[in-house]
């Protein structure tokens, strides 16, 4: 039975990114992350208030505030491969922080990606043996 509490489909706990380019990082994750619009609310003049986007199995909700900073937040979003997503994520606009690496033997790969708001995105595909 679904909890009345919450929408079904929902984990208890999502980030929450206000974004001074809400449409932009919207894009960014649409196109690097292959990410899916759940709702969107915008305010009377047509420009974003809120949205909910669907990554594999979590849901980032998303605040458009353009007066906001860039925002200094990182997500970690594991992925089935860590160099397609990040060179989709680069294409799609992303600015390289780090290419994918495996650090240490047992280490995943993961690598980082600035979007166009300032979250860092880590990627990262679990190291099924030691390099």
């Amino acid at each position: 039975m679904p909890a009345s509490w919450k929408p079904d489909g929902y984990p208890s706990l999502s980030p929450y990114l206000v974004c001074h380019d809400a449409e932009g990082t919207i894009a960014f994750l649409e196109t690097a992350f292959g990410a899916v619009v759940l709702r969107r609310l915008d305010r009377d003049d047509g420009s974003l208030m809120h949205a909910e986007i669907r990554l594999d199995d979590s849901v980032l909700m998303i605040g458009g505030l353009p007066e906001a900073s860039e925002n200094e937040a990182h997500i970690h979003l594991y992925v089935p491969n860590a160099q397609a997503t990040f060179d989709r994520a680069v294409a799609a606009g992303g600015t390289v922080v780090q290419e994918p690496i495996r650090k240490r033997p047992n280490d995943d790969i993961r690598g980082g990606i600035k979007g166009p708001s300032g979250t860092t995105w880590w990627v990262a595909t679990q190291a099924t043996s030691p390099a």
